[in-house]
């Protein structure tokens, strides 16, 4: 009866239109760099004061959810990540668009679909399991987490672990930049009241991954930025390719990402890269990752959607956010009266089970709505390179501007631009310095938040045992990309030694 009732709740018309424009707003959110789901989400809970608590939470849900997916299409068509959980599939994507532009949007919309019922789907069945778990992970658990997520940046580039271990180096300075989230001591501003609150991300993540492409093409002009476009792509060939090839990827990377989303501070970002590079630790082919790969592009995409159902997690069952978009929302929640936690599942079952409902409803009309977005974006690419080149140019201005407003940000993005196009030509992989500055400074306060909590007793971080066996990950994580790489250097000399 519970079940009928939350149904009817749901199938309203009013709910239903508040679902649909939502994932409108979410696309143009998502495909917009500089846009993020956090800052769409805070612009819609005003809205939300005025509807039944069922349509206004829909609203949320279904906005975050299409926003993730929209943030993967500028960084297929432009190299240009939507959203920062775009940024770990950017490189691949953009490879395989390329040459499929339709298709590996195609690919990325379902992907993003079953990745998002995954994560539904466990929010449904296992949500107190889950709760209960991640509430035993204290800081010494997070920062072997967030360690492991880390290592990722070696597993990327693991055909050369060391310029990996560089990138990370660089990205962790640059994290380090700011007020120190301990102490509160300010580190390397050089006087610059800008740089108090550190560099965003947003204009970094623009600057270090569009524009050096966009000075690749300025400076081959031989090359044509413009790829040619079917719209008779064979997407549901690619999409049953994927079926056949990767179906263990996409529910092990939907399992990575709704955990990781459980966690109260994970997010989305980390979920992808998490799950990336776990792709690649396990595949067949890990010499195509980061030259176009298929299943680099179903494992990032398919964990970031799962983690949004993830985060809702602790959310509704213990009242705490697993992310910014649920820390928005439960201030939502409140605004109606109603208070996550325990309790909330005993005297509003129903409405919980509408909840559920529009988790799965919204990751349906995904479909419908991003098929749309697909073939309306694809526009882009019939656009000539000298006029296309700008226009990206212009954009990548006014993303970086957006996030605070501040021209500082600009000069920050491109700075970043320059000295990534420079890095690239040293074979230093943009997307470990990309990791280093997500994580750096959650692995930097979870670090001396436990060693202050110990009396800077460095026993306390093997002294759990879910720290430790992260510990034993993470270790073992860092240190196999350069055994293979030494075991490749000497088979090599062992076959000139041969010949």
């Amino acid at each position: 009866m519970d079940l009928l009732t939350a149904l009817q709740m749901v199938l309203q018309p009013h709910v239903l239109l508040s679902i649909l424009l939502a994932e409108l707003f979410g696309v143009f959110v998502g495909a917009m760099p500089g846009l993020t789901a956090t800052m769409a989400t805070a612009l819609l809970v005003p809205f939300t004061y005025f509807m039944d608590p069922v349509a206004g939470i829909a609203m949320i849900i279904s906005m975050s959810a299409v926003a993730i997916f929209a943030g993967d299409i500028p960084a297929v068509l432009l190299r240009i990540p939507g959203t920062p959980a775009s940024a770990a599939l950017t490189i691949d994507a953009y490879q395989l668009g390329r040459k499929r532009p339709v298709s590996t949007l195609g690919v990325d919309l379902f992907c993003s679909m079953l990745g998002g019922l995954t994560g539904s789907l466990i929010l449904i069945f296992m949500a107190p399991t889950l709760a209960e778990f991640a509430a035993n992970f204290s800081s010494v658990e997070y920062f072997w987490l967030t360690m492991w997520g880390l290592s990722m940046a070696i597993v990327i580039s693991a055909e050369d672990p060391l310029k990996g271990v560089l990138g990370v180096i660089i990205g962790f300075m640059m994290a380090c930049i700011g007020i120190d989230p301990v102490y509160g001591y300010v580190r390397y501003t050089f006087g610059r009241l800008e740089l108090l609150s550190g560099i965003s991300f947003i204009p970094a993540m623009i600057g270090l991954f569009a524009i050096p492409e966009l000075l690749k093409q300025i400076s081959n002009p031989k090359e044509r930025y413009v790829i040619k476009l079917s719209m008779t792509e064979r997407v549901f060939e690619l999409v049953k390719e994927v079926l056949r090839k990767f179906k263990s990827v996409v529910l092990r990377s939907a399992l990575i990402g709704t955990f990781i989303g459980a966690l109260p501070g994970a997010g989305a970002d980390i979920a992808a890269w998490v799950s990336y590079g776990v792709a690649k630790r396990t595949s067949k082919s890990p010499n195509e990752y980061g030259k176009g790969s298929l299943e680099g592009v179903v494992a990032a995409t398919s964990a970031n959607n799962a983690a949004l159902s993830g985060a809702w997690i602790p959310l509704l069952v213990f009242g705490i956010p697993g992310d910014s978009i649920t820390a928005i929302a439960l201030g939502a929640l409140m605004a109606h009266g109603l208070r996550p936690g325990p309790m909330l599942f005993q005297r509003q079952g129903t409405l919980v089970i509408a909840l559920f409902i529009v988790f799965i409803l919204a990751n349906i009309l995904m479909l419908l709505i991003g098929y749309l977005s697909i073939r309306l974006s694809s526009n882009i690419l019939k656009v000539p390179r000298n006029t296309l080149v700008p226009i990206i140019a212009v954009f990548c201005v006014i993303g970086a501007y957006a996030v605070n407003n501040s021209l500082f940000d600009v000069w920050i993005m491109l700075t970043l631009g320059v000295t990534g196009y420079f890095m690239e030509r040293l074979g230093i992989p943009i997307p470990s310095v990309v990791l280093a500055i997500i994580l750096g400074p959650m692995v930097e306060f979870n670090f001396m938040t436990t060693l202050i909590k110990s009396d800077m007793n460095p026993a306390i971080f093997i002294s759990r045992p879910i720290a430790a066996g992260l510990a034993v990950l993470a270790i073992f994580t860092w240190v196999l990309p350069f055994l293979r790489s030494r075991r490749r250097y000497v088979e090599g000399d062992t076959g000139k030694l041969g010949t």
